[in-house]
Protein backbone atom coordinates (compact mmCIF):
# COMPACT_ATOMS: atom_id res chain seq x y z
CA UNK A 1 0.00 0.00 0.00
CA UNK A 2 1.24 3.44 -1.02
CA UNK A 3 0.61 5.97 2.29
CA UNK A 4 -0.11 9.14 1.86
CA UNK A 5 -0.57 11.76 4.93
CA UNK A 6 -3.85 12.80 6.09
CA UNK A 7 -4.08 15.86 7.90
CA UNK A 8 -6.97 17.62 9.27
CA UNK A 9 -7.23 20.77 11.44
CA UNK A 10 -3.19 20.30 12.47
CA UNK A 11 -3.68 16.51 13.54
CA UNK A 12 -2.76 13.60 11.57
CA UNK A 13 -4.83 10.52 11.13
CA UNK A 14 -2.04 8.33 9.59
CA UNK A 15 1.38 6.99 9.57
CA UNK A 16 4.27 5.36 7.37
CA UNK A 17 6.20 2.59 9.15
CA UNK A 18 9.49 3.42 7.13
CA UNK A 19 9.27 6.78 7.50
CA UNK A 20 8.73 6.42 11.76
CA UNK A 21 11.72 3.43 11.67
CA UNK A 22 14.32 6.09 10.35
CA UNK A 23 13.44 8.65 12.48
CA UNK A 24 14.25 5.90 15.26
CA UNK A 25 17.33 4.89 13.96
CA UNK A 26 18.55 8.51 13.49
CA UNK A 27 17.66 9.24 17.50
CA UNK A 28 19.68 6.24 18.11
CA UNK A 29 22.61 7.26 15.90
CA UNK A 30 22.43 10.48 17.79
CA UNK A 31 22.70 8.79 21.48
CA UNK A 32 25.06 6.51 20.54
CA UNK A 33 27.17 9.28 19.58
CA UNK A 34 26.82 11.93 22.34
CA UNK A 35 26.46 9.19 25.34
CA UNK A 36 29.03 7.08 27.15
CA UNK A 37 28.66 4.14 28.93
CA UNK A 38 30.27 4.76 32.34
CA UNK A 39 30.08 4.22 36.24
CA UNK A 40 26.59 5.62 37.77
CA UNK A 41 24.87 5.53 34.45
CA UNK A 42 21.34 3.50 34.59
CA UNK A 43 21.78 -0.16 33.83
CA UNK A 44 18.08 -0.97 34.04
CA UNK A 45 14.99 1.59 33.18
CA UNK A 46 11.34 1.76 33.13
CA UNK A 47 9.91 4.04 31.00
CA UNK A 48 6.09 4.85 30.70
CA UNK A 49 4.80 6.20 27.97
CA UNK A 50 7.99 4.82 25.69
CA UNK A 51 6.41 5.13 22.22
CA UNK A 52 6.89 8.90 20.85
CA UNK A 53 8.17 12.19 21.68
CA UNK A 54 10.09 12.57 25.29
CA UNK A 55 9.52 9.13 26.55
CA UNK A 56 10.62 7.94 23.35
CA UNK A 57 13.77 9.71 23.30
CA UNK A 58 14.40 9.20 26.91
CA UNK A 59 14.30 5.26 26.27
CA UNK A 60 16.59 5.66 23.27
CA UNK A 61 19.20 7.22 25.31
CA UNK A 62 19.11 4.78 27.84
CA UNK A 63 19.60 2.01 25.95
CA UNK A 64 21.39 3.09 23.25
CA UNK A 65 23.79 5.66 24.85
CA UNK A 66 23.96 3.68 28.34
CA UNK A 67 23.85 0.44 27.44
CA UNK A 68 20.68 0.24 29.63
CA UNK A 69 17.93 -2.95 29.77
CA UNK A 70 14.54 -0.98 29.21
CA UNK A 71 11.18 -1.73 29.93
CA UNK A 72 8.88 0.44 28.10
CA UNK A 73 4.76 0.72 28.49
CA UNK A 74 2.30 2.87 26.01
CA UNK A 75 -0.75 1.95 24.32
CA UNK A 76 -0.68 2.29 20.84
CA UNK A 77 -3.36 0.88 17.47
CA UNK A 78 -1.43 -2.01 16.01
CA UNK A 79 -1.26 -2.29 12.06
CA UNK A 80 -3.11 -4.39 10.46
CA UNK A 81 -3.07 -5.92 6.73
CA UNK A 82 -4.84 -2.85 5.01
CA UNK A 83 -4.41 -0.36 7.78
CA UNK A 84 -1.38 1.40 9.37
CA UNK A 85 -0.73 1.19 12.88
CA UNK A 86 0.02 4.66 15.00
CA UNK A 87 3.51 5.93 14.86
CA UNK A 88 4.06 4.77 18.21
CA UNK A 89 3.54 1.70 16.95
CA UNK A 90 6.18 1.89 14.10
CA UNK A 91 8.52 3.35 16.63
CA UNK A 92 8.16 0.62 19.51
CA UNK A 93 8.97 -2.16 16.78
CA UNK A 94 11.67 -0.29 15.11
CA UNK A 95 13.40 -0.13 18.86
CA UNK A 96 12.83 -3.53 20.16
CA UNK A 97 14.38 -4.39 17.02
CA UNK A 98 17.03 -2.40 16.96
CA UNK A 99 17.64 -3.39 20.78
CA UNK A 100 17.64 -7.21 20.11
CA UNK A 101 20.41 -6.84 17.25
CA UNK A 102 22.32 -4.96 19.55
CA UNK A 103 21.85 -7.13 22.72
CA UNK A 104 20.40 -5.09 24.81
CA UNK A 105 16.93 -6.39 27.20
CA UNK A 106 14.01 -4.71 25.79
CA UNK A 107 10.47 -5.71 26.70
CA UNK A 108 8.11 -3.14 25.44
CA UNK A 109 4.33 -3.84 27.42
CA UNK A 110 0.98 -2.50 24.92
CA UNK A 111 -1.48 -1.75 27.30
CA UNK A 112 -3.27 1.00 29.70
CA UNK A 113 -0.85 2.07 31.97
CA UNK A 114 -3.12 3.93 34.64
CA UNK A 115 -4.55 0.57 34.80
CA UNK A 116 -3.31 -2.56 38.11
CA UNK A 117 -2.64 -4.73 35.49
CA UNK A 118 -0.30 -3.21 33.36
CA UNK A 119 1.48 -1.69 36.45
CA UNK A 120 1.71 -6.38 37.30
CA UNK A 121 2.84 -6.67 33.93
CA UNK A 122 5.50 -4.14 34.48
CA UNK A 123 6.75 -5.71 37.53
CA UNK A 124 7.26 -8.66 35.58
CA UNK A 125 8.71 -7.69 32.64
CA UNK A 126 11.39 -5.98 34.79
CA UNK A 127 12.19 -9.23 36.53
CA UNK A 128 12.34 -10.88 33.26
CA UNK A 129 14.49 -7.70 31.47
CA UNK A 130 17.30 -8.35 34.76
CA UNK A 131 17.50 -11.90 33.77
CA UNK A 132 17.86 -11.55 29.98
CA UNK A 133 20.78 -9.10 31.25
CA UNK A 134 22.24 -10.87 34.08
CA UNK A 135 21.89 -8.07 36.31
CA UNK A 136 19.50 -7.63 39.71
CA UNK A 137 16.38 -6.81 39.17
CA UNK A 138 16.77 -3.01 40.30
CA UNK A 139 15.49 -0.44 38.65
CA UNK A 140 17.90 2.19 38.37
CA UNK A 141 15.83 5.02 36.60
CA UNK A 142 11.67 5.39 36.58
CA UNK A 143 10.84 8.36 32.97
CA UNK A 144 7.30 8.87 33.37
CA UNK A 145 6.32 10.53 29.76
CA UNK A 146 2.80 9.42 30.00
CA UNK A 147 0.17 11.60 27.61
CA UNK A 148 -3.03 10.36 27.31
CA UNK A 149 -6.35 12.02 26.97
CA UNK A 150 -8.04 9.61 29.12
CA UNK A 151 -8.08 7.79 32.56
CA UNK A 152 -10.05 5.48 33.90
CA UNK A 153 -8.97 5.23 38.04
CA UNK A 154 -7.91 1.83 38.75
CA UNK A 155 -9.84 2.37 42.14
CA UNK A 156 -13.08 3.46 41.14
CA UNK A 157 -13.43 2.90 37.81
CA UNK A 158 -14.36 6.60 36.52
CA UNK A 159 -13.59 7.26 33.27
CA UNK A 160 -11.60 11.00 33.41
CA UNK A 161 -11.11 13.28 30.50
CA UNK A 162 -8.64 15.99 30.09
CA UNK A 163 -9.44 19.35 28.59
CA UNK A 164 -6.83 22.20 27.32
CA UNK A 165 -8.60 25.33 28.10
CA UNK A 166 -8.00 28.74 30.13
CA UNK A 167 -8.89 29.00 33.65
CA UNK A 168 -11.50 32.06 35.28
CA UNK A 169 -11.91 33.74 31.63
CA UNK A 170 -11.52 32.83 27.84
CA UNK A 171 -8.42 33.15 25.62
CA UNK A 172 -7.74 34.24 22.14
CA UNK A 173 -4.26 34.45 20.07
CA UNK A 174 -2.44 34.61 17.35
CA UNK A 175 -1.76 30.95 16.06
CA UNK A 176 -0.83 29.53 12.78
CA UNK A 177 -2.05 26.34 10.06
CA UNK A 178 0.93 25.21 9.58
CA UNK A 179 -0.43 23.26 5.85
CA UNK A 180 -1.95 26.12 5.07
CA UNK A 181 0.52 29.01 6.26
CA UNK A 182 -2.45 31.03 7.32
CA UNK A 183 -2.42 32.90 10.28
CA UNK A 184 -5.66 33.17 12.44
CA UNK A 185 -6.97 33.63 16.35
CA UNK A 186 -7.59 30.59 17.94
CA UNK A 187 -10.19 31.10 20.87
CA UNK A 188 -11.04 28.60 23.82
CA UNK A 189 -13.91 29.43 26.17
CA UNK A 190 -12.75 28.88 30.19
CA UNK A 191 -12.69 25.42 32.15
CA UNK A 192 -15.31 24.62 34.13
CA UNK A 193 -14.59 23.31 38.07
CA UNK A 194 -15.20 19.43 36.63
CA UNK A 195 -13.27 19.89 33.82
CA UNK A 196 -10.09 21.76 35.84
CA UNK A 197 -10.11 18.28 38.42
CA UNK A 198 -10.73 15.57 35.65
CA UNK A 199 -7.53 17.67 33.63
CA UNK A 200 -5.50 17.06 37.08
CA UNK A 201 -6.73 13.32 37.23
CA UNK A 202 -5.19 12.51 33.86
CA UNK A 203 -2.62 14.51 33.41
CA UNK A 204 -1.58 14.83 37.13
CA UNK A 205 1.20 12.99 39.16
CA UNK A 206 -1.44 11.18 40.81
CA UNK A 207 -0.42 7.60 38.41
CA UNK A 208 3.31 8.60 39.05
CA UNK A 209 3.27 8.32 42.74
CA UNK A 210 0.79 5.08 42.01
CA UNK A 211 3.65 3.34 39.93
CA UNK A 212 6.47 4.75 42.71
CA UNK A 213 4.57 2.76 45.61
CA UNK A 214 4.27 -0.36 43.34
CA UNK A 215 7.63 -0.67 42.74
CA UNK A 216 8.82 0.52 46.00
CA UNK A 217 6.15 -2.23 47.32
CA UNK A 218 7.85 -5.44 45.00
CA UNK A 219 11.01 -3.88 46.10
CA UNK A 220 12.53 -3.58 42.55
CA UNK A 221 14.15 -0.52 42.79
CA UNK A 222 17.77 0.08 43.26
CA UNK A 223 19.25 2.45 46.35
CA UNK A 224 19.90 5.35 44.41
CA UNK A 225 16.85 4.97 41.63
CA UNK A 226 15.72 7.99 40.25
CA UNK A 227 12.82 9.05 38.60
CA UNK A 228 11.88 12.15 36.33
CA UNK A 229 8.65 13.11 34.97
CA UNK A 230 8.36 16.08 32.16
CA UNK A 231 6.97 19.57 31.96
CA UNK A 232 6.92 22.73 30.52
CA UNK A 233 6.41 26.59 31.42
CA UNK A 234 6.84 28.68 28.27
CA UNK A 235 6.76 32.42 28.18
CA UNK A 236 3.87 34.35 30.39
CA UNK A 237 2.02 35.12 27.51
CA UNK A 238 0.95 31.57 26.85
CA UNK A 239 0.43 30.85 30.94
CA UNK A 240 -3.53 31.93 30.20
CA UNK A 241 -3.73 28.98 28.19
CA UNK A 242 -0.89 26.54 29.16
CA UNK A 243 1.18 27.62 32.53
CA UNK A 244 -2.06 29.14 34.23
CA UNK A 245 -4.53 26.86 32.65
CA UNK A 246 -5.49 23.42 32.95
CA UNK A 247 -2.70 22.20 31.85
CA UNK A 248 -0.98 24.34 34.37
CA UNK A 249 -2.64 22.65 37.04
CA UNK A 250 -2.18 19.39 36.57
CA UNK A 251 1.88 19.77 36.39
CA UNK A 252 1.39 21.68 39.52
CA UNK A 253 0.13 18.71 40.76
CA UNK A 254 2.97 16.38 39.04
CA UNK A 255 5.10 18.36 41.15
CA UNK A 256 3.55 17.86 44.44
CA UNK A 257 3.82 14.49 43.53
CA UNK A 258 7.22 14.70 43.09
CA UNK A 259 7.56 15.99 46.74
CA UNK A 260 5.65 13.15 47.90
CA UNK A 261 8.29 10.44 46.32
CA UNK A 262 10.82 12.45 47.89
CA UNK A 263 9.71 11.63 51.10
CA UNK A 264 9.92 8.18 50.61
CA UNK A 265 13.49 8.19 49.90
CA UNK A 266 13.05 8.31 45.81
CA UNK A 267 15.16 10.59 44.02
CA UNK A 268 12.39 12.20 42.19
CA UNK A 269 12.22 15.19 39.84
CA UNK A 270 10.32 17.14 37.51
CA UNK A 271 12.06 18.44 34.50
CA UNK A 272 11.03 21.36 32.96
CA UNK A 273 11.57 20.83 28.89
CA UNK A 274 11.92 22.94 26.04
CA UNK A 275 8.79 23.92 23.42
CA UNK A 276 8.72 21.16 20.86
CA UNK A 277 6.42 20.12 18.00
CA UNK A 278 4.04 16.84 19.08
CA UNK A 279 1.21 15.06 18.56
CA UNK A 280 -0.51 17.61 21.18
CA UNK A 281 1.14 20.84 20.46
CA UNK A 282 0.36 21.66 16.99
CA UNK A 283 -3.41 21.89 18.44
CA UNK A 284 -2.72 24.17 21.17
CA UNK A 285 -3.79 27.97 20.19
CA UNK A 286 -0.85 30.21 19.62
CA UNK A 287 1.65 27.71 20.59
CA UNK A 288 2.20 26.88 16.84
CA UNK A 289 3.17 30.55 15.92
CA UNK A 290 5.45 30.80 19.28
CA UNK A 291 7.09 27.26 18.52
CA UNK A 292 8.00 28.76 14.55
CA UNK A 293 9.03 31.87 15.35
CA UNK A 294 11.10 30.48 17.72
CA UNK A 295 12.23 27.73 16.06
CA UNK A 296 13.74 30.30 13.40
CA UNK A 297 14.92 32.09 16.46
CA UNK A 298 17.33 29.18 18.10
CA UNK A 299 18.09 28.13 14.56
CA UNK A 300 19.83 31.13 13.81
CA UNK A 301 21.59 31.44 16.92
CA UNK A 302 22.85 27.10 16.45
CA UNK A 303 20.83 26.18 19.74
CA UNK A 304 18.09 24.21 18.45
CA UNK A 305 17.31 21.08 19.37
CA UNK A 306 15.23 18.21 19.24
CA UNK A 307 13.59 15.71 21.82
CA UNK A 308 16.75 13.54 21.81
CA UNK A 309 19.18 16.65 21.64
CA UNK A 310 17.17 17.62 24.72
CA UNK A 311 17.27 13.80 26.62
CA UNK A 312 20.37 13.58 25.63
CA UNK A 313 21.76 16.82 27.62
CA UNK A 314 19.14 15.93 30.44
CA UNK A 315 21.03 12.97 30.88
CA UNK A 316 24.97 13.99 31.10
CA UNK A 317 24.67 17.67 32.50
CA UNK A 318 21.51 16.81 34.79
CA UNK A 319 20.32 13.60 35.96
CA UNK A 320 23.71 12.23 35.72
CA UNK A 321 25.81 14.91 35.84
CA UNK A 322 27.26 13.79 39.67
CA UNK A 323 28.00 10.11 38.65
CA UNK A 324 30.43 11.53 35.69
CA UNK A 325 32.01 14.35 37.99
CA UNK A 326 31.94 12.44 40.85
CA UNK A 327 29.85 15.18 42.79
CA UNK A 328 27.43 13.21 44.65
CA UNK A 329 24.13 15.49 44.93
CA UNK A 330 25.17 18.24 42.60
CA UNK A 331 21.98 17.16 39.91
CA UNK A 332 21.58 21.04 38.94
CA UNK A 333 17.85 22.71 39.81
CA UNK A 334 16.31 25.49 39.62
CA UNK A 335 14.70 27.49 43.03
CA UNK A 336 12.12 25.21 43.13
CA UNK A 337 13.92 21.97 42.40
CA UNK A 338 13.12 21.44 39.17
CA UNK A 339 15.83 20.68 36.56
CA UNK A 340 15.80 22.99 33.59
CA UNK A 341 16.37 21.65 30.44
CA UNK A 342 14.41 24.71 28.56
CA UNK A 343 17.02 27.45 29.46
CA UNK A 344 17.86 28.15 26.17
CA UNK A 345 14.96 28.58 25.21
CA UNK A 346 14.06 30.59 27.94
CA UNK A 347 17.04 32.77 27.65
CA UNK A 348 16.51 36.59 27.30
CA UNK A 349 17.79 37.39 23.84
CA UNK A 350 16.24 34.40 22.73
CA UNK A 351 12.43 35.54 24.47
CA UNK A 352 13.21 38.83 23.22
CA UNK A 353 13.71 38.05 19.65
CA UNK A 354 11.20 35.75 19.59
CA UNK A 355 8.72 38.47 20.75
CA UNK A 356 9.47 40.83 18.45
CA UNK A 357 9.05 38.28 15.35
CA UNK A 358 5.49 37.60 16.72
CA UNK A 359 4.61 40.91 16.81
CA UNK A 360 6.26 41.45 13.40
CA UNK A 361 5.08 38.81 11.70
CA UNK A 362 1.64 39.07 9.22
CA UNK A 363 0.67 36.48 6.69
CA UNK A 364 3.41 38.49 4.51
CA UNK A 365 6.26 38.06 6.35
CA UNK A 366 5.42 35.15 8.33
CA UNK A 367 8.09 33.02 6.45
CA UNK A 368 10.78 35.62 6.71
CA UNK A 369 10.22 35.91 10.34
CA UNK A 370 9.40 32.10 11.19
CA UNK A 371 10.14 28.36 10.87
CA UNK A 372 7.19 27.04 9.31
CA UNK A 373 8.41 25.18 7.05
CA UNK A 374 10.83 23.48 10.19
CA UNK A 375 7.59 23.31 12.41
CA UNK A 376 6.11 21.40 9.36
CA UNK A 377 8.55 18.89 8.94
CA UNK A 378 8.80 17.95 12.72
CA UNK A 379 5.06 17.23 12.99
CA UNK A 380 5.37 15.01 9.55
CA UNK A 381 8.06 13.42 10.86
CA UNK A 382 6.61 12.56 14.28
CA UNK A 383 4.13 10.41 11.62
CA UNK A 384 6.73 9.02 9.36
CA UNK A 385 5.93 11.00 6.80
CA UNK A 386 8.47 13.70 4.87
CA UNK A 387 11.33 11.83 5.86
CA UNK A 388 14.80 12.15 4.11
CA UNK A 389 15.74 8.99 2.17
CA UNK A 390 12.27 7.49 2.51
CA UNK A 391 9.91 6.66 -1.12
CA UNK A 392 6.58 7.38 -0.39
CA UNK A 393 5.63 6.21 -4.39
CA UNK A 394 7.07 2.59 -3.00
CA UNK A 395 4.77 0.12 -1.25
CA UNK A 396 4.52 0.35 2.13
CA UNK A 397 4.93 -2.77 4.80
CA UNK A 398 1.87 -2.08 7.18
CA UNK A 399 2.87 -4.22 9.34
CA UNK A 400 6.22 -2.83 9.89
CA UNK A 401 8.34 -5.78 8.74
Amino acid sequence: MIIKPMVRNNICINSHPAGCTAVVMRQIEYAKKHLVKEEGVPRLVLVVGCSTGYGLSSRIAAAFGYGAATVGVSLEKSASQSKPGTPGFYNNLAFDREAQRFGFASITIDGDAFSDAVKTQALQAIQKAAKEEGIPPKVDLVVYSLASPVRTDPKTGILYRSAIKPIGQGFSGRTVDMMSGNIFTASAEPASDEEIASTVKVMGGEDWELWMDALAKEDVLAPNARTVAYTYIGPEFSWPIYKNGTIGKAKEDLERAACEINKKQINAWVSVNKALVTRASAVIPVIPFYVSCLYKVMKEKGIHEGCIEQIVRLYKDRLYYASAHNEPGKTPVDSEGRIRIDDLEMRDDVQKETAARMEKANQETLASLADLAGFKQDFMEAHGFDVEGIDYEADADLLGN
